[in-house]
């Protein structure tokens, strides 16, 4: 049976917390360190189950990987150093491991076989099987390869010049990192509007050259990576759910530190911004690879606003939790140009709005957003579900802080997924 959480109002929230790791960046290093040279000590690394995911995949390839205490260290073997797994690469829950791991496997000269739960099951991926076809690789699966279980059979890569549908971080990062196994040709990636560039910035740590401007990223194959040392931001996903929370809790003043703040992924903070919040980003002097910050935030007066265009890849993960936020600003919100949540973990437009009207959220679904009305007294005394996905999960948790009657959360388990310790911290600021 799927675990079941009772959660009641509360009073305020105040205190500080350290965000927990990165997931994106949490994937990208154990995958980027098993295929450099050398050792490379991971900090803060995010021990959700996704990431686990990435670390068993690559253990099963060969890779040295041990976990102590929040750090975690990986001894490299180089691209060529990949070995045939002897069993099947399940990647869990996770289409960050699922999308970056083919760009990787495109190239191998093995043979793998990749499988996921039932919501990797539904979530496509021609998206990433198409392009990586095009460059040479030998992919079959569900549906001609649009849907896992897949088989991969590396193949000579040769650079493409490819022009995605979507912006997507995860399509651009396989397709990067297969263009690195080709015989010194150039791949170019050409999208629609800028996706987070983790892998982009990461690649650079590792010694790889990659050229980026406002819609395109090219690198060119042949380059390898040299081994080093990552520090893991906190996941602004994850902060998210708490900046979220601070702003609609009544007398509540929130600290989240060491906050990663990659211009690519801070839609949320602009949303808040736009919507009038109390918020203040003190930024970390200290140089890193991604930039870090402290973030401040206090309860809120907010107002409706429109989201949507170029600020939707920024925000894409954290729009159930805007949702949310919505339902307590005055006015009407409107989401749009997100038709990218159906497929999520769930259709995470249909997910949101119906598990949000439940509990009395004047909210509606249109075909690539929502609108929500507020402000609205959010009501209690219902059961609602995460339907196994994190942030639908962490968003009904915040949702109850504020609720006249007690909520019941089922699946809450799915928030180990992203943040393992979500209500030990959401305990520890409630007063």
């Amino acid at each position: 049976m799927s675990e079941v959480k009772n959660l009641v109002k509360v009073e305020r929230l105040v205190g500080e917390i350290d965000i927990p790791g990165d997931k994106s960046i949490s994937h990208r290093a154990v995958m980027f360190g098993s295929i450099a040279t050398g050792q490379t000590l991971i900090s803060n690394f995010l021990m959700g189950a996704d990431c686990l995911s990435t670390v068993s995949c690559f253990r099963k390839m060969g890779v040295t990987i041990n976990i102590e205490e929040g750090q975690v260290s990986v001894d490299g073997k180089g691209l060529a150093g990949l070995v045939e797994p002897t069993d099947i690469l399940d990647v869990g829950n996770s289409g960050t491991t699922t999308r970056l791991m083919m760009g990787i496997l495109a190239g191998a000269s093995f043979h793998s076989c990749v499988i996921g739960d039932e919501s990797i099951a539904r979530r496509p991926m021609s998206r990433v099987t198409n392009p990586l076809k095009m460059m040479g690789a030998n992919i079959d699966g569900r549906e001609n390869g649009q849907y896992t279980p897949l088989s991969i059979r590396g193949g000579d890569l040769k650079g493409i010049q490819y022009s995605s549908p979507v912006a997507s971080a995860q399509v651009k990062s396989a397709i990067l990192l297969a263009g690195l196994q080709t015989s010194g040709e150039e791949t170019i990636v050409t999208e629609p509007h800028k996706s987070r560039d983790h892998t982009e910035r990461m690649l650079r740590a590792f010694g790889v050259k990659v050229e980026e401007d406002d819609k395109s990223a090219s690198i060119v194959g042949g380059q390898s990576l040299q081994a080093t040392n990552i520090f893991v931001p906190g996941d602004i996903s994850s902060a998210a759910f708490f900046l979220v929370a601070g702003a609609i809790v009544p007398n509540s003043e929130i600290v989240l530190k060491n906050v990663g703040i990659n211009p690519t992924r801070t839609g949320i903070l602009d949303v808040l911004k736009m919507m009038g919040a109390s918020i203040e980003i003190i930024p970390h002097k200290e140089q890193s690879f991604e930039p870090i910050a402290d973030i401040i935030i206090k309860t809120s007066t907010l107002k409706g606003t429109i989201i949507d265009g170029d600020l939707i890849p920024k925000l894409i993960d954290e729009i159930p939790v805007i949702a949310l936020l919505a339902t307590q600003a005055e006015g009407q919100t409107i989401i749009k140009d997100a038709s990218e949540l159906k497929v999520k973990e769930t259709n995470r437009i249909d997910t949101v709005v119906g598990e949000l009207s439940k509990i009395g959220a004047a909210i509606k679904a249109t075909d690539d957003g929502m609108i929500i009305t507020g402000k609205t007294a959010l009501v209690g005394n219902a059961v609602v579900s995460s339907h196994g996905d994190h942030r639908i999960g962490m968003m009904l948790a915040i949702a109850s802080c504020i609720t006249n009657e007690p909520v019941q959360l089922e699946d809450a388990g799915a928030i180990d997924v992203s943040y393992p310790n979500f209500f030990e911290h959401l305990s520890l600021l409630s007063k």
